[in-house]
């Protein structure tokens, strides 16, 4: 099967921010621990710190999936409802 690429950024209304940064710190480490995670980066803009740009490498759909499910049901879901999402993903390999 083919890797998952997702890559873009998100937008964070200003109210979410800090919610949203303070939860990215577990986000990130619990993502990299999942079975199948090769790449997980999310940084803030310089210019516009409300950006983040996201870059993410899952070695199949399957572990993407979980990955999607997870995010779903946890705290950061819940503080990231309101974010816009620029994402595009694709399959390479």
């Amino acid at each position: 099967m083919p890797k998952v690429i997702l890559k873009g950024f998100i937008i964070v209304p200003e109210p979410d921010l800090n919610a949203v940064k303070a939860e990215l710190i577990n986000h990130k480490r619990l993502t990299l621990s999942e079975p199948g995670c090769l790449v997980f980066e999310v940084v803030q803009g310089t210019i516009n710190p409300y950006r983040f740009d996201v870059y993410e490498e899952f070695i199949d759909r399957d572990s993407f999936g979980r990955h999607q499910a997870r995010v779903k049901s946890s705290a950061c879901g819940k503080v990231s409802a309101n974010i816009e999402r620029h994402y595009s993903q694709q399959s390479a390999g």
